[in-house]
């Protein structure tokens, strides 16, 4: 067997053209180690090979190439699309990663029909209607959307709930909603509506409250005083909402993006902002070599982000991008009209641009505190469920109860830090049938996220549901009923034998069942929250139930009202004490007979007649 030659660098680069292109670096194993774009491709290989090279990184990449293959282009902005291409499909340890691959979410207007739909979107956009966007996150359009419907109350359930109603749902209730589904808002007035809801997805919120302003004035000079008392607050909300969302003096589309980097950790922060409002953003945390430069991360990071998406005609960044020009080019001839990458900004712009910046050391810090305990998990779980983004708030529900007596339903809050006590919740749940805790969790589920709905909260990340598939479609159920978009459900059941570590997780939009490793932290982050559910669910069922147990021996007194065991508790501090009090005691109370004390007393100790 004859001995394998070694790798010659030198004499492979000359038989390299001088034009634009890709090259691949292998390793000794053939995998992708590095992607690179050149104008002159064998001259840019060449530069790795020689003595001159002092970055540790690329000294050390270059020890381990193998072999390189090259791929010609027309154009360096043609190398540039084809590089990230093979990024993206091949993940090279040495380039420049952007894990979060994900399409952009929009709002969906279905403007084919009678009462149109205004809905999250995500995927491709063939569906006839209208796209508005894009959002930098769910998050940011579960917002978009519950502003609209606080004033605009146009439908947001799907289309078969839609056509399936014969009373109206809980949206009409809370006035979210104008209930067409079952005819409760003529076709003119539900459009009118529509035409407002476009118009501020358009930016022109100034033009609506305008209008809202004539047709409040209509409505006074008609004595219509509760149709103006809508509109007035109509328009206190739309401009609350104008005032958050506005930016200062800008009309356009553009992003804004910073980037914060320290060691190998690096934090991209987009802003996005449409038609002059300020959309949200997102942070980005792209995987990156030791010893990259701000300026080389963001030019892989605007390349991995955009190319291949909507860009906007313009981009502000915080630090010089490396080969600005051919990044232009490349981002122009995608998108289909040019793009300009802008540095160097003035007054309100600059205010921006600081502002993202903050943002990403801000949430690189962050990040950095998050990579121990909790934050370690979480990421864990967002890498096991595949999940959109990191969760930055959990919630679980549990039921408990006994034999259906006092049922409590419990939600607790879980975010990168561990549990927020402050929003725990707990549900004394009425008016089902004992023991059906499908009814019981929709009931919490219900409550919870109305009130969610009304503003007074906000949306979890992840809803994790302890049990099985039936918990998990009641509260699929609650969420399209309440039109909440975007929120992965969780199911969390315990295995055959219910011992930890045989949980079997129930994915509710994939309709999947996983089973993660008994030793996995995500499946730790999520027993720890589910536990954490169960016991405040228990504590809260026993209080219920001793209470009520202990309240129905003082109910079952023959001549005793409620406004007399009242004043009897207040006297004495509460059951206990009562327990302990004497006929004499028990007399003093106003209202209470020497008679009626001693039937107390005997229900606590016994009359000795068997």
């Amino acid at each position: 067997m004859s001995e394998a030659l070694p790798f010659d660098a030198r004499e492979l680069v000359r038989s390299f053209p001088d034009q634009p292109g890709v090259y691949r670096m292998l390793d000794g194993d053939g995998q992708i180690i590095y992607v690179g774009k050149a104008r002159k491709l064998r001259r840019r290989v060449a530069s790795y090979f020689t003595a001159s090279v002092k970055n540790p990184r690329t000294r050390a990449m270059v020890a381990q190439v193998a072999d390189i293959s090259f791929t010609v282009t027309h154009t360096e902005a043609e190398a540039l699309i084809l590089e990230n291409t093979l990024i993206k499909e091949h993940s090279p340890r040495y380039n420049v990663l952007l894990r979060d691959d994900k399409s952009y979410p929009y709002i969906f207007l279905s403007d084919t029909q009678t009462f149109p739909r205004l809905g999250f979107h995500r995927g491709s956009r063939r569906q006839p209607g209208r796209y508005f966007g894009p959002f930098p996150s769910a998050g940011a359009v579960r917002d978009t959307l519950s502003h609209l419907q606080k004033v605009f109350p146009v439908r947001q359930c799907e289309d078969t709930f839609f056509a399936n109603r014969s009373r109206p749902c809980l949206q009409y209730q809370i006035k979210r909603c104008t209930a067409p589904c079952v005819g409760y808002v003529s076709p003119a007035e539900y459009a009118r509506d529509v035409e407002h809801a476009v118009m501020f997805l358009e930016g022109k919120s100034g033009e609506v409250i305008d209008r809202l302003v004539r047709q409040m004035e209509e409505a006074s000079e008609q004595l219509d005083f509760e149709l103006a008392a809508r509109l007035r607050d109509r328009i206190a909300t739309l401009r609350r909402i104008q005032e958050k969302q506005a930016m200062a003096g800008e009309k356009g589309d553009l992003d804004v993006v910073a980037c914060a980097a320290e060691g190998r950790a690096a934090c991209v922060q987009v802003f996005v902002i449409r038609h002059g409002h300020n959309l949200g953003n997102k942070s980005f945390f792209p995987k990156v070599p030791q010893g990259t430069e701000p300026g080389e991360i963001l030019a892989a990071f605007l390349a991995r982000y955009y190319l291949g998406r909507e860009t906007p005609r313009e981009i502000l960044v915080n630090v010089e991008v490396a080969e600005r020009e051919v990044l232009q080019e490349a981002l122009a001839q995608d998108a289909g009209h040019a793009v300009v990458i802008r540095r160097r900004v003035r007054t309100e712009r600059r205010r921006w641009l600081d502002m993202a910046v903050n943002n990403a050391r801000t949430a690189l810090q962050a990040r950095a505190a998050q990579q121990a305990g909790q934050g370690q998990r979480m990421d864990a779980l967002q890498q096991a469920l595949d999940l959109e983004a990191i969760p930055q708030r959990i919630e679980c529900f549990d039921v408990s109860h006994t034999g259906g007596e006092a049922t409590v339903a419990s939600c607790v809050v879980f975010d990168h830090e561990g549990p927020v006590k402050s929003d725990y919740r707990r549900f004394n749940v009425t008016d089902i049938e004992p023991g059906d805790d499908y009814a019981a969790m929709r009931q919490a589920l219900e409550r919870r996220y109305t009130r969610l709905k009304r503003g007074e909260g906000v949306l979890p990340d992840l809803l994790l549901i302890d049990g099985g598939p039936g918990q998990v479609k009641q509260a699929m159920a609650v969420l399209e009923e309440l039109q909440v978009d975007g929120v992965p459900v969780i199911g969390i059941a315990k295995g055959p034998d219910r011992r930890p570590g045989e949980e079997k997780l129930y994915l509710a939009e994939r309709d999947e069942t996983v089973i993660l490793p008994a030793d996995s932290p995500a499946l730790h982050v999520l027993q720890q929250i589910r536990d954490e559910a169960h016991r405040f669910a228990i504590s809260g069922h026993r209080n219920r139930r001793s209470k009520a147990r202990r309240g129905s021996r003082l109910e079952d007194i023959p001549g005793l009202g409620p406004k007399r065991r009242q004043n009897i508790l207040k006297q004495f501090g509460g059951l206990k004490a009562v327990s302990r009090a004497g006929v004499d005691d028990l007399a003093r109370v106003a209202g209470v007979s020497r008679e009626l004390a001693q039937r107390i007393y005997d229900m606590f100790h016994g009359d000795g007649k068997g």
